[in-house]
């Protein structure tokens, strides 16, 4: 019998980045997974600004952006012509570290997680298969398939990283509703040179196929993102390169030296109806997937991971009760209907057919949105929403109070004053207080007494730019999210005792 407090299944970025999380909470995690070893291509690509913030804590970040790719604008491309260039740099300046789009491949990103999890004393079990679990009220049992036979595992808690076919969300039968894009999407790695392959990312709005060309770290390496129709779609299973590729090599005049490899495969726009059911749990693809516009899927998952880590820790760390992990699925399953239902409408009109939905995209909006993004407020809110940091849990029972702009819920918004931002005592992973001004005896006498961490910044005019309260108390989760805003010490007192939360 092997034990654990949690039993990860999955060990794609989602599963790790758990597993990461759990272990350096001091939390006995066990991750499997049913394939031999990790995959050597990969579909998501893109690692917004918002999941290398979070990085930061397990001190991931620095890593990921010197091994992958920064891009630094996007490209709309109509009748083999480039017709729009938005730059990133300009969008998301002032509001993060990381004011880029960063390209790292999926592959290559789970690599760097196995190693750094192997490095925490954990490692991926590999050819090891869920095969099937029961819930009571002390934890699962969980059957698993090794090379060396069946073996029984009991775990406090089940966490379900393990795909669309999620056989742990099949077992909860908690509902998969949504529907599948008659479309089919391709995906091909490819060496080779052209205009589009300058480092920066190109879109096609030509017709009603979906093309994307995303670069790679490397000259000349990029990765074409596609879909196809027609009568194509109807043979997706013997498609190869040929038969997609004379759109990409008309419309942007794309020369392809060598294909590395090349996928094809249907999407969906699926969440299930619950992230959560007694000791098991849903995360990632298992529990919510979409288009890949966008570039949000795997962000996502990881998000959902983050969010569930500290709370499993304080649950079975003894400092919090069993009710906190409720907030799991209310904070994130919200998100994940309104990402789902917002990359469905995107995704519609790129590849919406007709007269007028080709005039939209080849003429309408390469006019429009450079125009757009000209206006400081619509360059926020698009970088806002792409790179993630716009989440936010203001309608969390977790969440209280405000002051400044900023609201319990919110995302500590980022301020740097030469070279140094306030970010840096987030790596910690804890709860903790921050003042950006003078903090009173009372409340300095408070956080000693709880333990709680209290970090105070010389106040600047770049705090108040960005919406915080000058010699306001402003509380944060451990994973980096604002509890409360505004208080006192009676009211932080107050906000623990409800919970039943020990920090």
């Amino acid at each position: 019998m092997a034990n654990c407090d949690v039993l990860v299944v999955g060990a794609g970025p989602t599963g790790l980045v758990l597993a990461l999380w759990l272990t350096k909470l001091g939390v006995r995690a066990r991750i499997i997974d049913r394939t031999a070893q990790p995959g050597t291509t990969s579909r998501a690509l893109a690692v917004q600004a918002r999941t290398l913030e979070l990085y930061r804590q397990l001190d991931l970040a620095d890593a990921i952006v010197a091994r992958g790719h920064q891009v630094p604008a996007i490209n709309l491309w109509a009748k083999g012509e480039r017709m729009a260039r938005i730059p990133f740099e300009a969008v998301g300046a002032g509001l993060t570290a990381y004011s880029f789009l960063e390209i790292f491949p999926q592959d290559e990103h789970e690599k760097l997680l196995i190693a750094r999890l192997k490095d925490m004393g954990v490692t991926v079990e590999r050819q090891t298969e869920l095969v099937h679990f029961s819930d009571d009220r002390g934890g699962v049992v969980a059957r698993l398939r090794t090379p060396d036979g069946d073996e029984r595992c009991e775990a406090h808690f089940i966490a379900g990283c393990d795909g669309a076919r999620s056989l742990v969300r099949e077992t909860l039968k908690t509902g998969f509703p949504g529907g599948t894009y008659r479309q089919v999407f391709y995906v091909a790695d490819v060496r080779g040179s052209c205009p589009a392959f300058n480092g920066e990312l190109h879109v096609d709005l030509d017709e009603s196929d979906f093309l994307a060309v995303f670069p790679l770290a490397g000259e000349g390496r990029a990765r074409l993102i596609g879909t196809v129709r027609d009568e194509r779609a109807d043979r997706a299973d013997t498609m190869a390169f040929d038969d997609v590729s004379a759109r990409a090599m008309e419309n942007l005049k794309v020369e392809v030296d060598a294909v590395n490899w090349f996928s094809t495969y249907h999407v969906h726009h699926r969440v299930t109806d619950h992230f959560r059911k007694g000791h098991a749990f849903l995360l990632g693809d298992a529990a919510h997937i979409h288009s890949p516009v966008g570039g949000q899927g795997m962000n996502t998952g990881i998000g959902d991971a983050i969010n569930l880590a500290w709370k499993l820790a304080a649950v079975l760390g003894g400092r919090a009760p069993d009710k906190l992990l409720d907030s799991y699925e209310s904070e994130r399953i919200g998100f994940a209907r309104r990402l789902v239902a917002t990359t469905d409408r995107v995704f519609s009109l790129a590849t919406a057919e007709g007269g007028f939905a080709d005039v939209l995209r080849t003429r309408i909006v390469p006019f429009l949105l450079p125009k757009i993004v000209d206006f400081s407020f619509a360059r926020e809110y698009l970088f806002r929403t792409v790179s993630q940091i716009t989440i936010n849990y203001r309608d969390s029972s977790l969440s209280e109070g405000s002051a400044g702009g900023v609201h319990g819920g919110d995302r500590l918004p980022w301020v740097s004053i030469d070279g140094k931002d306030n970010f840096e005592p987030l790596s910690a992973g804890n709860w903790q207080m921050h003042v950006y001004g003078a903090a009173d005896a009372g409340l300095s006498a408070w956080c000693w007494k709880r333990k709680v961490a209290l970090h105070q910044f010389e106040w600047h005019a770049a705090h108040d730019e960005a919406g915080l309260a000058r010699n306001a108390a402003y509380l944060l989760r451990p994973d980096t999210y604002v509890a409360a805003a505004g208080g006192t010490p009676d009211t932080f007192e107050g906000y623990f005792a409800g919970r039943g939360i020990r920090p």
